[in-house]
């Protein structure tokens, strides 16, 4: 797939500027998503190894997993999305440009969405194993 060329000229219009900033932050999204999706598949992991007797809250990993696949379907409309974006060079107009960037905004809040849910559950994880280990560490001092 040809992607967008990115460079900005002097000579680039306003509105080539941002098709050509939205492709790269749309570029940095997946990038992020790719790296979300292993960061989940380590902690999917962890848990499940790990974790899943120590903390007695199974939630936690079903939330991972909902998570992930939430963070799958993000992926793959994102790169949908991208190669649709391929079509920017053929508007002619005002009104097809917005349409273009109109739904780049849809998508970028979406994608700060899914961001900041992600954020809260891996706080939330952390959290909890962050007190059980406090509370396993105060028990052992306790029976020495």
């Amino acid at each position: 797939m040809e992607t967008l060329q990115t460079e900005i000229y002097n000579h680039d219009s306003d509105i080539d500027v941002t098709h050509k900033i939205n492709s790269m932050e749309l570029d940095n999204w997946i990038n992020h998503l790719k790296y979300i999706k292993k960061e989940l598949n380590n902690l999917i992991g962890l848990y499940g190894e790990d974790l899943s007797n120590k903390l007695d809250d199974e939630s936690i990993l079903q939330k991972f997993q909902k998570k992930d696949a939430e963070n799958d379907l993000l992926l793959k409309a994102l790169n949908k999305y991208m190669a649709s974006r391929d079509d920017i060079r053929e508007c002619e107009d005002t009104q097809c440009d917005m349409i273009y960037i109109t739904e780049h905004e849809t998508y970028r809040r979406s994608y700060l969405y899914h961001l900041d849910k992600y954020r809260r559950l891996k706080d939330d994880f952390f959290s909890k194993v962050q007190g059980k280990f406090t509370w396993l560490n105060i028990q052992s001092l306790e029976h020495v």
